[in-house]
Parts: structure tokens; C-alpha cells; sequence
């Protein structure tokens, strides 16, 4: 069985030697994520030929992610490196104190609005919520707190507003920057970070094109706002991102799973792709093996229906960067044999489909889940068929047979959609068409002679938005 659920994993310095790349490839990984939280254009150019060409020796499809840093709203630096504050004691956050001159009484903060957007009795949360700041009064520049949750603080931590609210762009001068860079080098999905509404994720996508990019646009579910404004954000991005860090401070830890699910089911039912993100194996930065309690977290988004899972820090600056690949691969795999059966799907059981790729995708898999059929192929020019097939809960492939690497590279996100090179406007016939479609599936050994497959495909070889119908076919080459 092939593993359906695919794995995103975030390259760094644990995976700057081209060997470590390679094996992760050859483990599983379906698409590398570029984080420009971090680093230059120069080091994101550097890692994606890497990249590029680590994915040629494994010889694997793989599709590349940028993830854009958005406004993340972090404290200064401290003289020190960082301090220890109690519980009870005052704390200010000054936006005109120089970068590095933090001390147990004061921080400096990067985002200069910050006084603007909170008052007095608001609740500050660092570090991902480990240290918990009330606000008491804010004066000018400066907002005067007491500690409400101590612990260690150091340079250059994350800040929320616990409950959201923080007014600050989703896109940023160094964003814009980044989606010229994506746009150079034919990135294939880009990540708007703290995403507050569809405006933000339109505003993206304007740039990309603007730029002369194709990217498909994610959404990163991080912000209050955003869980507010959830249905026009899904609508409006071709990706949604559960990014479960900065979404489990504003909201609280109480509700993530909930949410999660949540966004999980919203995104299949409008179509689109989603991704679960943040801390899926943590404790493997430092060991060798997942803590059961991850190999549950895994398997349960893997059960709710996630296109994908995403490692961060794990493989981007963990000691076992090729293992927790492994490891992730291997979950993966167990989860999906204990899946309720795709007998029970109800995707698009109610309301009327968009148009007749659509109509065609959703036949198709009602057929092959009533059917004893090998394999789905898909001829597509963009992805848009294979892409409505993956929404339906299935264990047959679908094959995403293009001669469009950007489409190949799209598609390896896809839950259940594997891309295969093919030229359709090279076959002149009915006839010639399917013995290079059976030569291609037996010689990749995705079939065997007599199995029946689905073929789906348009009547004008090599148009876009075509595919109006479907057959089934038993595999067979004419002697």
C-alpha cells in the first residue's frame, strides 16, 4: 500500500550536507519547506539548489514551499543573552529601547506599533506562552506589565496578545521581497504567515502574479482573526496550514484539537489542500525515537484526513533529521490501515458541483470505491482533477500522468496523488494513447496485465481545464 499522507519537511544547518537531503528524499519527503523567518535570500537560494539537486540524485518529485515570515511580533535583546523573571515583579516593554539592551526590568520590541494595540488588563503571552505578562498601564512607547507566569526569557522570542488583535500587515517589505525570490526561482507554494483574512491571502497571490510567479497561495491559521474570518480565508487560498503553535497562545491550548479538526474538515469540504504544522515530533531534535504521545498526535490528524504533515525544527535543526523522516513515514503508514473505510465518505453529498472536472472527478471515485480497480490515471495539464479526486477518502492511487514538472511538483502534496511524466500530445490515436499509457504504468510497475484502471481525460490532448470524461480500461498491450 502506498503511503497516501505526505510528508513536508523544513530544511536548515541539519540539512546542509547533501548526503543527509538525499536520504530524507529517499525516506519520504514530498515537499521541502523554505522557512524565511530565518536567514537570507542568499542562504533560501543556496538550500533550494540543494534541494533541487538532492531531489535528482533520489531521483524524486518534490515540490518546494516557501513560507514567507510574516509579521511576527518578537521582544529585543537582552545585555545578557537573557533573564529570569518572576512571578509578580514589574516588567516593561519599551519599543525605543536599543536592540540589546534588555535587563530583568525592561525589553525593547521590534514591532514599534505594539503600544497601539494594547491596553491596560490586556494579557501578554512570550515564548510560545511560557511567560505570561498582564498588562497595567501603557505610557507613549512604553507598556508597563507584571509578571504574571515566569521563566527564563531570552533574545528575539515571539509575542501574542492573548485573544489576538494585533494590527501589524500580514505582509511585510522583507515578504515582498521573498515572493520576488519565489517568483525567480519557480517556487511551487507560498505561505502568507498570520494570515487575518481573505484580503491577505489576495494580496499575496496579486504579488506573486505580479512578480511573473505561478505559486499556489497557503494560509497559515495562526491568528484570533483568522479563525473568525475562517470560511473566506479557505475559499480564498489554495492551501490551508494549521500552524499550531501561535494558533494554540491566542486561542489557547484548551481548544486547538478541536480547532484543528475543524479547519481540517472545513478545507476537504471547500476543496481545498490542508497541511497540519508544528511540533508533530519534537522531542526527536534531540533523540532518536517519537514519544508515544507524537505517534498519537500523527495519527490522529492523519485520520481526520490531512493532505500532509510538517516537520520543523525537527528536521530543519534536530540530531536525527533522516530518522524522524523515517519515523513520520512509518506512523503514517500504521494510521492509514486503521482509517474508517472510504465506503463512508459523504464529501459533496449535498450541493451542486462547479463544473464538469469536478462532476467527473467525484464519479470517478464513487466508481472505483465500488469497483476492484488497480489505479486512477488522471491526464491533467494543471492538477485541478487529481486535486478534487484526493478530497474523496480512498486507498487506490491516483496517478497524475503530466508533462508539466510545475504540475508534477504541485500534485506532491496532494494526499493519495502520485505524479508520473507523460507527454498525451504525443500519441496520435485512441489506440496509440493507451498502449503508451499500459507501457508506462506496467514499466513503473504501478500495475500488472488484466488489472482495471480508470483513465480520465479531455477530448483535446494537452488543453487546460478539459477533462470531460471517463473510461475504464483493463490494462493490456496488443501483441
Amino acid at each position: 500500500m502506498l503511503r497516501r499522507t505526505k510528508i513536508v519537511a523544513t530544511v536548515g544547518p541539519a540539512t546542509d550536507e547533501l548526503g543527509v537531503l538525499t536520504a530524507m528524499m529517499r525516506e519520504g519527503v514530498d515537499v521541502v519547506r523554505l522557512n524565511a523567518s530565518h536567514g537570507t535570500v542568499d542562504d533560501r537560494r543556496r538550500r533550494l539548489a540543494l534541494v533541487r539537486e538532492a531531489a535528482r540524485i533520489a531521483d524524486r518529485c518534490v515540490g518546494i514551499l516557501l513560507d514567507l515570515g510574516g509579521p511576527k511580533i518578537r521582544i529585543e535583546g537582552f545585555r545578557e543573552g537573557r533573564v529570569i523573571l518572576k512571578e509578580g515583579q514589574p516588567f516593561a516593554l519599551d519599543t525605543t529601547l536599543d536592540p540589546k539592551a534588555g535587563t530583568e526590568e525592561v525589553v525593547g520590541c521590534a514591532y514599534k506599533d505594539l503600544p497601539k494595540d494594547v491596553t491596560a488588563g490586556d494579557s501578554l503571552l512570550l515564548n510560545d506562552g511560557q511567560i505570561v505578562l498582564d498588562v497595567e498601564r501603557v505610557s507613549g512607547t512604553r507598556i508597563e506589565t507584571r509578571v504574571r507566569v515566569g521563566g527564563e526569557l531570552s533574545d528575539r522570542k515571539g509575542l501574542n496578545r492573548q485573544g489576538g488583535g494585533i494590527s501589524a500587515p500580514a505582509l511585510s517589505d522583507r515578504d515582498r521581497e521573498d515572493i520576488r525570490f519565489g517568483a525567480e526561482e519557480n517556487i511551487d507554494y507560498i505561505a502568507v504567515s498570520f494570515a487575518r483574512d481573505a484580503a491577505d491571502i489576495e494580496q499575496a497571490r496579486r504579488l506573486v502574479r505580479e512578480a511573473g510567479g505561478d505559486a499556489r497561495i497557503v494560509a497559515k491559521i495562526e491568528r484570533h482573526e483568522a479563525i473568525t474570518n475562517l470560511p473566506g480565508i479557505i475559499d480564498a487560498a489554495d492551501v490551508v496550514m494549521v500552524a499550531r503553535g501561535d494558533l494554540g497562545v491566542e486561542m489557547g491550548y484548551a481548544e486547538l484539537t478541536g480547532l484543528q479538526k475543524t479547519i481540517i474538515h472545513q478545507s476537504r469540504a471547500r476543496n481545498r489542500v490542508v497541511i497540519t504544522a508544528t511540533q508533530m515530533m519534537e522531542s526527536m531534535i534531540q533523540n532518536p525515537a517519537p514519544t508515544r504521545a507524537e505517534v498519537s498526535d500523527v495519527a490522529n490528524a492523519v485520520m481526520d484526513g490531512t493532505d500532509a504533515v510538517m516537520l520543523s525544527a525537527e528536521t530543519a535543526a534536530g540530531r536525527y533529521p533522516v530518522k524522524v523522516v523515517q519515523a513520520m513515514a512509518e506512523v503514517i503508514e500504521g494510521a492509514e490501515k486503521y482509517q474508517l473505510t472510504h465506503s463512508r465518505s459523504r464529501h459533496r453529498v449535498e450541493g451542486q458541483f462547479k463544473g464538469t472536472e469536478e462532476a467527473i472527478a467525484m464519479a470517478v471515485m464513487y466508481t472505483a470505491n465500488h469497483m476492484k480497480v488497480r489505479a486512477i490515471v488522471a491526464l491533467t495539464e494543471t492538477g485541478a482533477t487529481p486535486l478534487w479526486m484526493s478530497r474523496i477518502r480512498s486507498d487506490i492511487p491516483v496517478y497524475a500522468f503530466t508533462r508539466h514538472e510545475a504540475t508534477r511538483r504541485r500534485v506532491t502534496i496532494y494526499r493519495g496523488v502520485y505524479p508520473v511524466i507523460f507527454d498525451v500530445t504525443k500519441n496520435e490515436s485512441t489506440e496509440d494513447l493507451y498502449r503508451a499509457l499500459f507501457t508506462r504504468l506496467l514499466e513503473l510497475k504501478l500495475v500488472k496485465s488484466n488489472d482495471l484502471v480508470i483513465l480520465t481525460k479531455g477530448e483535446l490532448s494537452g488543453a487546460t481545464g478539459g477533462t470531460n470524461s471517463m473510461q475504464i480500461l483493463k490494462v493490456a498491450l496488443a501483441s
